[in-house]
């Protein structure tokens, strides 16, 4: 069974999987970006970046930002599955919403043992998505990485699967789940707005319009035009 490495805190734990979700957002991650996610000041993050590149997690380097190392990443993806097993058994076993699992399993995923992870996991059925259908990382630290894109990336008459949504804003979260916009629902784009407008979309026979920034937030797999 796997153990954790004592040396590496719990806020460290945090900084890692920004940084991992930073790097699959961006090519150079900032330590102004990692603040912004964080809420914390600059200062700080500069001085946490200090520590774990003196402990081989991460590299800083001019022009090239924060890069995980390949025993940062493996830390990271350790903490992002218990955050995701979490989420969805908070969701499938005791009732919570999509729009609430994320706070509850940040809280939760720095203190749970690797027997609790492991029977969370048989329990579930060894699920492969969180609710929001982001990948659970393996017990082995792999991950499979989906060839998806934005919503919005979508021309007119494009119909695509909803494959996972943004799960770091619960009101966004709240409003797309009011209008159906779950993984593996299906959506068709009927119009697109110019000068950087909203679209026009059609899911389940219902028409609605959607803000381009929020349809950045939903990430899709085009099925056909």
């Amino acid at each position: 069974m796997r153990r954790r490495d004592d040396t590496i805190t719990h806020a460290m734990e945090d900084y890692l999987k920004t940084i991992y979700s930073l790097q699959a957002e961006t090519e150079v991650v900032t330590t102004q970006q990692i603040a912004e996610r964080l809420n914390v000041q600059s200062p700080s993050v500069t001085n946490m970046i200090k520590r774990l590149a003196e402990l081989n997690l991460v590299e800083h380097t001019p022009y090239r930002g924060v890069v995980l190392t390949p025993s940062g990443k493996k830390a990271a993806l350790e903490v992002l599955r218990h955050h995701r097993l979490l989420e969805l058994y908070l969701a499938e076993a005791l009732g919570y919403s999509w729009d609430e699992v994320h706070e509850e399993a940040d809280r939760l995923e720095h203190s749970i043992s690797e027997e609790l992870e492991a029977r969370i996991d048989r329990a579930l059925g060894y699920p492969t998505t969180d609710p929001h259908g982001h990948p659970i990382p393996t017990p082995e630290g792999e991950i499979e990485q989906s060839a998806d894109v934005h919503l919005g990336e979508l021309e007119v008459g494009e119909v695509a699967v909803v494959n996972r949504v943004c799960d770091r804003d619960p009101e966004k979260l709240r409003y797309l789940g009011a209008l159906g916009l779950y993984p593996a629902a299906e959506v068709e784009v009927l119009e697109r707005y110019p000068f950087d407008g909203p679209i026009r979309i059609s899911l389940g026979g219902t028409e609605h319009i959607l803000g381009r920034e929020l349809a950045q937030s939903v990430h899709v797999t085009r099925s056909r035009r």
